[in-house]
């Protein structure tokens, strides 16, 4: 099993909004180096659920793939934000998963607590520049977050 943080904007879709569906798709992914990890994704992994763009950011839970990747549906979408004129039924460069709910933690671990951990340095997350919406974790670096969250 593989780890990985996804985030997302809470008010698109948060932990809790997960918590109740049980069951969404995550899509709207729009870079190549994030896309590429999503289909490195294999049902069963978990992920840390990172809320992002919002006052509070930071790992607000867990959840679980639950399909592997798949093509993007919402880049065919005219009316969707995630539209890419370019995609075509045949063509299309983007994915998207299925995840379910696994955890919400009691509070959320913001980001500027994670980067005081000295065992999370080397996590992309808390690194200078680093942008991307999905990202590997290691286990090293998971066990060290999970025991945060108490």
């Amino acid at each position: 099993m593989a780890y990985w943080l996804m985030k997302s904007e809470p008010d698109e879709l948060s932990i809790n909004d997960l918590a109740k569906l049980g069951k969404a798709r995550w899509d709207g992914v729009r870079n190549y180096q994030a896309r590429n990890f999503l289909r490195a994704m294999a049902v069963g992994d978990e992920f840390f659920f990172y809320h992002s763009s919002c006052p509070e950011p930071g790992i607000a839970g867990i959840g679980k793939i639950v399909e592997a990747a798949y093509p993007d549906p919402t880049a065919l979408e005219p009316e969707s934000h995630y539209y890419d004129p370019k995609a075509t039924a045949e063509k299309n460069a983007w994915s998207a998963i299925d995840v379910a709910h696994v955890e919400t933690f009691s509070r959320v671990l913001k980001l500027d607590y994670l980067k005081q951990q000295t065992a999370l340095a080397e996590m992309p997350l808390v690194q200078k520049g680093s942008r991307l919406s999905v990202m590997p974790v290691t286990a090293e670096q998971w066990a060290a977050v999970i025991a945060l969250r108490a």
